[in-house]
């Protein structure tokens, strides 16, 4: 059976959602330690958060990329994440969502959060059918993200670097049986109702 297309898949317990990011070790580091983000983390710039795993294995290359050697599991409220999705706009215009194009640009600087969806990765991180939602925060979201949702803060980079190894010696049993056990979120059709991209499914943006 295949996944909808527009599907939000995460780790989620009745009062979080966990989202990862990846960041150089002197914002990581003190990030997991400290459960908050340093003072060396931009606040004023849009930083982008990704309930799929594999998907940030992709963006980050196992936390192998030039300033994202450090993955964080960052748990934060799902009261926040389901604001953050409520008050979002689509990354890009997409007729029969949005009136006119001038419509939609005037809606994305005025909201606060982004919504792409983007084709999920498997275990080489070759793109998938499927969707995975990533959630860019700006202005008042970046604010309340990191000052009011987040719950804890986990260095996962020893995690990326065994399923990647696994990976690599063709052991793709044990390496799924390390992934994050993400199921789909219950987003309401109210939440994601703007946010659909009506994109075919084997046209990749």
């Amino acid at each position: 059976m295949s996944e909808p297309k527009h599907q939000i898949r995460a780790v989620h317990t009745a009062s979080t959602v966990t989202v990862y990011q990846a960041y150089a070790p002197e914002i990581g580091l003190p990030a997991a330690q400290d459960g908050r983000f340093p003072a060396a983390w931009q606040r004023d710039r849009m930083t982008w958060v990704k309930p799929s795993f594999l998907w940030m294995m992709y963006r980050c290359g196992w936390a192998r990329k030039e300033g994202q050697e450090t993955v964080l599991a960052i748990r934060i409220t799902r009261e926040g994440f389901e604001w953050a999705l409520e008050h979002a706009c689509l990354a890009h215009f997409e007729h029969g969502l949005h009136p006119d194009r001038a419509t939609w640009k005037r809606q994305l600087k005025r909201a606060p959060a982004r919504v792409q969806w983007d084709p999920e990765r498997d275990l080489h991180l070759q793109p998938l059918p499927h969707r995975s939602l990533q959630l860019g925060l700006t202005g008042e979201a970046a604010q309340l993200y990191s000052e009011k949702w987040i719950v804890s803060i986990s260095d996962i980079t020893g995690l990326a670097h065994s399923i990647h190894a696994h990976v690599r010696d063709g052991a793709l049993d044990a390496a799924q049986r390390l992934l994050p056990a993400e199921r789909p979120y219950p987003a309401s059709d109210g939440v994601l109702a703007h946010l659909r991209d009506w994109t075919a499914p084997g046209q990749l943006r």
